[in-house]
């Protein structure tokens, strides 16, 4: 049942971050999509199914360091597209995709070899990688092409695809949980499910122009769903999982998605 209802209240809450970005622009629209969405139900099931308090903070632990690998596959956006071959649009994205996801893999497969050695705490791990992430947003955004607002809608297809490869991540991650894989329950939490269709679906309506302006405000603003993971491994075992979890979505959207648009207002 918890697999589930993450699953489903996942689902529903990630169609929000497309619309946001074509009706705002890519400047504020990415920043307001990439707030702690999908997170919160994972980080309760997370709680519900976790073997013991150890497993469930090493689940959040390794959230950060999923959300920079994030950063480096939305940077892959940006970077990649002006370089791909004149094949048609439809077979750009599809090589697009492969790159992006192929790319996020072998850094997730490396991440997870590596943490395994246990050479520092999941704590420290997950620490250093929400300060390097808001270190390559600031620079994502500081050279950001221009970020218009779309002009045409996204569809209804693209929209419900979206919600479904979200609502499949997370409740693969909770599944996982339930199994006491604590580090592959985190890296699979955030698998970029939102950001890849958000991509997609975004370029297809609106063009090039608007999903690769949102890149850099996605990269920074992505930084407060870290916050949210770090705060909730702390939040959750003494004020419960509903008043934890809505304090810590509360402090990482004022300190973290409230800096990212007053640095993208104010630079």
């Amino acid at each position: 049942m918890h697999v589930l209802l993450s699953a489903l209240f996942s689902g529903v809450v990630a169609i929000l971050a497309t619309v946001a970005i074509e009706r705002l622009g890519g400047k504020y629209g990415g920043i307001l999509a990439s707030i702690p969405t999908t997170i919160i139900p994972a980080s309760i099931g997370f709680w519900y199914t976790a073997d013991n308090l150890i497993d469930f903070r090493d689940s959040l632990y390794i959230v950060p360091v999923g959300m920079l690998i994030n950063a480096l596959f939305l940077l892959l956006w940006r970077i990649v597209p002006p370089k791909l071959p004149q094949i048609g649009l439809k077979r750009q994205l599809f090589l697009m995709a492969v790159i992006g996801v192929s790319g996020w893999a072998v850094c997730a497969v490396l991440c997870i070899g590596a943490l395994q050695w246990k050479l520092v705490s999941p704590f420290l791990e997950g620490s250093l990688s929400f300060v390097l992430a808001i270190c390559l947003g600031l620079w994502a955004t500081s050279n950001a092409p221009p970020a218009p607002k779309g002009s045409q809608k996204v569809s209804v297809v693209m929209l419900f695809s979206r919600g479904a490869l979200a609502a499949a991540a997370v409740g693969f991650a909770v599944f996982l949980s339930s199994l006491g894989i604590a580090i592959l329950a985190g890296m699979a939490s955030v698998f970029p499910a939102i950001f890849l269709t958000t991509m997609v679906s975004v370029w297809l309506a609106q063009g090039h122009s608007v999903q690769a302006g949102a890149v850099g405000p996605m990269m920074l603003g992505s930084s407060s769903v870290s916050g949210y993971a770090l705060l909730c491994a702390w939040l959750f075992p003494t004020m419960g999982p509903a008043l934890g979890a809505f304090l810590a979505w509360i402090v990482s959207i004022l300190f973290c998605s409230g800096l990212a648009l007053w640095w993208m207002r104010h630079k």
